[in-house]
């Protein structure tokens, strides 16, 4: 079955790049759905099952979604989509922190920006299947500053979390098990047991005979479940609770 895509893009020339972009990243049959505004975009997802991702026909596995267009603004559609299963990337020419982090806190997986050349796009791209986040070099650079400054500022909290470390102060963090409804499922926990010791969604799915995309949404669900945002995180409650 081919991996689904959508690529929300105003600009022909531009959405016609991408197009060629995801083609040459993925050696799995994709079919691509192209939108020109959100209205074109929200009436696709509609047809995999709406925001939920509960579908009846296939849903998309990837969202590629630029910011500005003619009918508002892409961090819309990525708001609406919090829930849907799919893995969602910021396409776009703002590499500013106003569009960044914004982006980010709408669920964005990625940021990429157009300008990038064509063979660094596709290298962004491909890193989905090695379990790593698509970001543009100079969003990577971006923030790398930006935790780095974080971690320079003196006002942090004496207790709690520091999020410039992601490192906590002596008091103690009750562990509690998972509600009987968030229990991970046998297949959640073997990927789960392929992430502790730090195999890549490509060969996740390798030993396990699925489709990357099927291990990414078992990642997704995972990290769901257990309230986590890495797999480090995700690897340290596993064995704390002795889920792994």
């Amino acid at each position: 079955m081919a991996v689904k895509v959508l690529i929300l893009e105003d600009n022909p020339v531009a959405r016609s790049f991408l197009c060629r972009v995801v083609r040459e990243s993925f050696s799995d049959a994709i079919t691509i759905t192209e939108a020109g505004d959100l209205e074109t975009a929200r009436r696709h997802v509609l047809l995999t099952g709406g925001a939920q991702g509960l579908h009846g026909v296939d849903p998309f596995k990837l969202f590629m979604v630029d910011l500005e267009l003619p009918d508002g603004n892409g961090l819309e559609l990525l708001a609406e989509l919090t829930h849907y299963p799919a893995t969602k990337i910021v396409t776009t020419l703002y590499s500013d922190d106003d569009h960044l982090f914004p982006a980010l806190q709408c669920g964005a997986d990625g940021y990429l920006l157009k300008e990038d050349r064509f063979e660094v796009l596709v290298e962004e791209l491909q890193k989905i299947v090695r379990g790593q986040p698509p970001l543009s070099p100079a969003i990577a650079r971006r923030l790398l500053m930006h935790f780095r400054n974080v971690g320079g500022d003196a006002s942090a909290p004496e207790s709690g979390f520091m999020p410039a470390t992601g490192l906590t102060t002596s008091r103690p963090v009750p562990i509690e098990r998972l509600p009987e409804h968030d229990r991970l499922t046998p297949r959640e926990s073997e990927v789960l047991t392929y992430l502790s010791k730090g195999f890549t969604i490509k060969e996740i799915a390798g030993y396990m005979g699925i489709k990357w995309f099927t291990v990414n949404d078992h990642i997704k669900s995972i990290y769901r479940k257990l309230n986590v945002s890495s797999r480090a995180e995700a690897a340290v409650l596993a064995s704390k609770q002795g889920l792994v």
